[in-house]
């Protein structure tokens, strides 16, 4: 026969301070009965450490977010609501179901399993989110359960990769970064298909949309960004899809197998590649932009020209400056019509025309967002036990969309969940290259440069080079490179160390391999 297992009365919740605890006896155990605000915590009162009855005396208080009492012997500090022992888990002790009811604290006689490993849950199975895993586990091993939600079906996968993928020119098993056997062999816990939806930052627990709860110590959101969606009429008809996922990408590759025509919405960086990978599936594509320039965050005018004349001689169009103002049809999208008055026919439209962080899930459990969820230099909210990383951050008034800073965040992060955090993440330099075959294309920085400022220009009509390198103070602040991008690895390298590039003038538009010093 099972044993049953009760609830006793230990005391009045009145006979507990704030604040404080008491000891109880319990079918011959000490418990120690803590109060902190109206919350009940139930612990062995027994110090493993001191190997005294005396945890009932010790001081209450809060470490990164966590209840704990300090042993009055050895000041070790036990989480209250899981009996860790936070500076050695071996010495952990056990904690006890609580409940107030009728005015009166009562105590469960089965403790709660015992924990000696925190809980780490990762609302976001992508690149951000998984490389703090992936940091995290190198440092310490497996220092925390973890259970990760992720939105998508798919395993984590490098996003970076999803225009060749759409161009034909790799398989989705050539982008997995992490496949399913990761997570078994390292012991996560992994919810595929199955985003979060809500987070209960008193009880610390997180439900996604299958019901399924799962408590933390820590959490991390990385909860990525989401495209932007023009508000015009039209914009939900059959053959309008975004570029932001596999699901995006499938949807483009079964419409270029039926269909001819398409639009693409943007011509920043992702619009061009996608636009590319859809000529290359043997579409006509005409790429669509509000302003005379593509790439304008990333490139001047000059390397802007070039790169579109590039593009042209591939084969696409381009209408711009140009404003969206209907997406045209009936039972799929037929044109796509302009503020001009003129129409494009399509069967197909991508929005790429930008993204915005992802912070409806932290807004609705109260987390502090602007643009993006707020974080400091160690990628935590104000809620110490909430980490945010990756493109739903907002550090230092800044949003990034880039993996390289992406990755920056993700380790600092790690380091701090692993509590060996020194670092710190104090923002990044940008830089960008195009993911288009045949066309080399780099820029970093300020590229354009203000009035204290300078531009060294180097341009080859005939092999088709262009170079700009802005200097300021005798340092290099920016650069944008078309045609040869060698040395955009060198440049950034100059620019994030602040180099002095005087002795360097005369010779940096040509490159490390003439400007360096023999």
């Amino acid at each position: 026969m099972k044993p049953t297992h009760t609830w006793s009365s230990v005391c009045s919740f009145e006979d507990v301070l704030p604040n404080s605890g008491v000891a109880a006896l319990i079918d011959g155990r000490q418990i120690a009965v803590f109060r902190v605000g109206d919350a009940i915590y139930a612990l062995d009162n027994y110090d493993p450490h001191s190997e005294a009855n005396v945890l009932s005396r010790g001081l209450v208080g809060d470490i990164n977010g966590e209840p704990v009492v300090a042993s009055p012997v050895y000041k070790h500090h036990f989480n209250l609501a899981t009996g860790r022992c936070i500076e050695d888990a071996n010495y952990s002790v056990r904690a006890w179901p609580t409940r107030v009811s009728d005015g009166k604290i009562w105590i469960k006689t089965q403790p709660l399993r015992k924990t000696t490993r925190r809980r780490l849950v990762v609302i976001g199975n992508g690149m951000a989110g998984m490389k703090v895993v992936e940091e995290l586990l190198g440092i310490s091993g497996q220092p925390y359960d973890i259970t990760v939600f992720g939105a998508e079906p798919v395993p984590n996968y490098n996003r970076i990769l999803l225009s060749p993928l759409l161009a034909g020119e790799k398989r989705f098993d050539d982008i997995v970064l992490n496949p399913i056997q990761w997570y078994r062999d390292n012991g996560v816990t992994l919810h595929l298909g199955d985003p979060a939806v809500a987070i209960d930052r008193v009880r610390r627990r997180v439900r996604s949309r299958n019901g399924i709860e799962a408590e933390y110590d820590r959490l991390l959101l990385a909860t990525g960004s989401n495209p932007i969606v023009l508000p015009v009429p039209g914009k939900e008809l059959p053959g309008v899809v975004t570029f932001r996922d596999l699901q995006d990408v499938n949807t483009m590759l079964e419409a270029a197998r039926t269909h001819k025509k398409a639009v693409v919405i943007g011509g920043g960086l992702l619009g061009l590649e996608a636009a590319n990978a859809l000529l290359k599936q043997g579409m006509q594509v005409t790429v669509v932009h509000l302003l005379e320039t593509l790439m304008e965050r990333q490139l001047d005018p000059v390397a802007a020209q070039l790169l579109k004349q590039s593009l042209e001689k591939r084969g696409l169009q381009f209408h711009m400056p140009a404003k969206t103002t209907a997406i045209l049809g009936m039972d799929r999208v037929r044109a796509v019509q302009f503020a001009d008055g003129t129409l494009i026919e399509a069967d197909l439209v991508v929005m790429a025309a930008g993204i915005r962080p992802n912070t409806e899930l932290a807004r609705a459990a109260g987390l502090r967002c602007d643009r993006g969820v707020l974080v400091n230099d160690t990628m935590q909210t104000f809620d110490p036990c909430v980490y945010a990383v990756g493109e739903c951050v907002q550090h230092r008034n800044n949003t990034y969309g880039l993996v390289a800073p992406l990755y920056e965040q993700a380790s600092v992060c790690a380091t701090h969940l692993a509590e060996h955090g020194v670092g710190r993440y104090r923002g990044s330099m940008l830089s960008t290259h195009l993911k288009v075959t045949g066309i080399d294309l780099f820029s970093a920085g300020d590229f354009l440069g203000g009035p204290g400022s300078e531009a060294l220009v180097l341009r080859d009509s005939k092999r088709g080079i262009y170079k700009r390198i802005v200097i300021e103070n005798n340092k290099v602040r920016g650069a944008v490179l078309y045609g040869d991008t060698r040395d955009g690895a060198w440049y950034c390298e100059l620019m994030n160390e602040g180099r002095d590039v005087g002795p360097l003038r005369d010779k940096l538009i040509f490159g490390e391999a003439v400007a360096r010093p023999q």
